[in-house]
């Protein structure tokens, strides 16, 4: 075998072909290193004297569906420049690892398309060396995240298990990037990213999130100046839930059994938009008759579609019309949670008339989330909560539907 071959083939430079030999279904090429390379690995000095050697077997790209396996006796080198006894560089490998670089290219490659333990049946290794490669791979790429180019972000928080354990996501919307990640929910879990954000020198011109306390007062507090929005669908999903604990209120109240049977069931219609209710189902005639039996509950649902025709306004001055004259009916309808829904938007009302300036939302965030759940439902689980957090870093340029 040539010493080209060895080059264009496996990426080694510098060594000379000695034998082929055949183990196990395996293949193992036996190299050696050019006398005319061997310097001292600590001062670069050429004046060295060889001391023993120790061979060392490297995996390598496999040729079809054989393992391939480099074995390199590495000399041990006194070195007269500088005194200090030395083994040799591998250039092929890097230190204390037992495969080459152009096998961890390969698993990299690998890893975009299959799961770990995939890509470790293909390449015969146990599945910790694929999730080593790929956990420095991501160590080295996301190391330091740039957040000098944020424009628009927006921030939620993510379940990741029983216990009420939870992570801080932040998202960059322009790129759809996470940029960080912190432990917890409440505002402390911001604090490291609000101190990068401060040096990198980014102009942050809107943030998007739901209506927190803490988030709200997280962004008051380290982006003053900057527009908050809050996101469309925390605050109709707020209003649904309410709408439900009014139901069941009212269907626990009801004074006959008749009444009670009317209006069980009807939390989900209550909660559909009129355009998706079925009418094979008849699901229209029951809403229909749920709210007949009851004037408060009819209100708070013709409030809540109302409500959906706010982000529909042509400018922000009629959504800030439309929003005064939503509170004001709200508060003279007599019903308990529409008069405290209406106070509630009522000191929201700047971050959501924000919206008029900076159309965003987390609607984005919401679907990355989704991605983090099923990643971590096909993985079973992560034991290595850095390695779960790269995962995160790089999860908008993976393919969720096989990678786990």
């Amino acid at each position: 075998m040539s010493t080209s071959l060895l080059y264009h083939a496996w990426r080694l430079r510098g060594y000379r072909y000695q034998r082929t030999e055949f183990n196990g279904g395996g293949i193992d090429f036996v190299i050696e290193q050019n006398p005319d390379t061997l310097c001292c690995s600590h001062c670069g000095g050429s004046r060295v004297i060889r001391q023993g050697q120790t061979t060392r077997r490297f995996k390598t790209l496999p040729i079809g569906s054989k393992p391939v396996t480099i074995v390199l006796p590495i000399q041990r080198l006194w070195c007269a420049d500088c005194g200090k006894t030395r083994q040799v560089n591998i250039q092929f490998a890097d230190e204390r690892r037992s495969y080459t670089r152009a096998f961890e290219r390969y698993a990299l490659e690998l890893s975009g398309h299959m799961t770990i333990q995939a890509v470790a049946q293909h390449l015969g290794v146990s599945w910790d060396v694929i999730k080593e490669i790929q956990k420095r791979h991501l160590s080295r790429r996301f190391k330091r995240i740039k957040l000098k180019h944020l424009k628009r972000i927006a921030i939620d928080e993510i379940s990741i298990g029983k216990g009420h354990r939870y992570l801080t996501v932040v998202l960059d919307l322009d790129s759809g990037a996470v940029v960080f990640i912190g432990q917890g929910k409440d505002a402390d879990a911001l604090l490291p990213f609000w101190k990068k954000l401060c040096c990198s020198g980014a102009k942050i011109k809107a943030v998007a999130s739901d209506m927190s306390p803490a988030y709200i007062l997280a962004v008051h507090d380290h982006l003053p100046k900057v527009a908050h929005v809050f996101d469309r669908f925390h605050v109709v999903k707020l209003y649904n839930d309410k709408l439900s604990d009014l139901r069941r209120q009212i269907q626990h109240s009801a004074a006959t059994i008749e009444h009670k049977k009317v209006l069980k069931g009807t939390r989900w219609l209550l909660l559909k938009n009129p355009e998706n209710l079925d009418e094979q189902r008849n699901e229209r005639q029951r809403l229909d008759d749920a709210l007949r039996l009851n004037q408060p509950l009819a209100c708070a649902y013709y409030m809540k579609e109302d409500l959906r025709r706010f982000w529909k306004q042509p400018d922000k001055r009629s959504a800030r019309h439309f929003l005064n004259d939503w509170i004001a009916r709200a508060r003279v309808s007599g019903v308990r949670m529409l008069q405290k829904f209406a106070q509630t938007l009522q000191l929201h009302r700047r971050g959501l008339l924000a919206w008029y300036d900076h159309p965003i939302s987390t609607g984005p965030l919401e679907g990355t989330n989704n991605k983090i759940k099923t990643m971590q439902r096909q993985a079973y689980g992560y034991r290595d909560k850095e390695f779960f957090k790269l995962k995160i870093y790089a999860i908008h340029t993976a393919t969720y539907a096989l990678v786990g």
